[in-house]
């Protein structure tokens, strides 16, 4: 199926974000955000770092309520602040957690490995029954079954759909901000993006952490930030069809 044939995109270009402020650029990310939504579209953001997340599902969740959130990405990003900085792209998913914009029943990690977070934060995940699993799972129990629960626990309520570029090994993409040995390859992110995008209630998504002019990338990254974002559309094309 041809996404571009079955459904009707739009590029509505560029939110004026302002580098040196993170709030005025937030805000101007979720207004934007907001104006898809309201139109009734499905907002695919292109990123910038994680922390544009928090925009992105702010303005989707204050018009269609509390969402599920499948989240793709090397770290959990759930941090209380990051080197003194609460507001970055290792702190979206907490923010969005404790203002109530994302239900934890409902969210999901998937590719998780490396040396942060730490126990602080997966204890505060624990307590709130957010569900992480770790590249172990992907490598122990294959992409398929670990996808196939991911999907159970998100239910069939609206979903925003996250994916830092990270969560794929570096070799697969090295243009990004903090790689990170041991991840998942191309192959499995792919099909895991359609698929879970042709079963579920697709509110959202984004794709983050892309740097497709990165020294020795040679366009790698990028190609597949493409192709990721190919796949995600469709899924929801499929899904429309069926």
């Amino acid at each position: 199926m041809d996404a571009f044939e079955a459904l009707r995109i739009v590029d509505y270009g560029d939110a004026p974000v302002i580098p040196a402020d993170p709030a005025a650029t937030h805000a101007a990310i979720e207004r934007v955000v907001g104006e898809v939504v309201d139109a009734e579209v499905v907002p695919v953001v292109l990123g910038g770092d994680h922390s544009i997340t928090e925009a992105n599902v702010r303005a989707v969740a204050t018009r269609r309520g509390p969402l599920g959130l499948l989240h793709f990405d090397t770290h959990a990003d759930t941090g209380f602040e990051v080197f003194g900085v609460e507001r970055s792209h290792g702190t979206p998913m907490y923010r969005l957690v404790q203002d109530g914009l994302v239900e934890p029943s409902r969210y999901v990690q998937i590719g998780l490995r490396g040396y942060w977070p730490t126990e602080r934060e997966f204890a505060w995940q624990r307590e709130r029954g957010i569900t992480s699993f770790f590249m172990h799972d992907v490598r122990d129990r294959g992409i398929r079954d670990v996808l196939g629960d991911a999907l159970g626990i998100v239910g069939g309520g609206p979903v925003f759909v996250t994916v830092d570029i990270d969560v794929l090994d570096p070799a697969f993409a090295p243009g990004t901000g903090t790689p990170e040995p041991g991840g998942m390859t191309t192959v499995e992110l792919l099909w895991a993006v359609r698929e879970a995008a042709s079963r579920l209630d697709v509110a959202g998504a984004d794709l983050v952490e892309v740097i497709p002019t990165a020294p020795g990338s040679a366009d790698v990254t990028a190609l597949a930030g493409e192709r990721i974002v190919r796949e995600l559309l469709t899924g929801i094309a499929v899904r429309r069809n069926r």
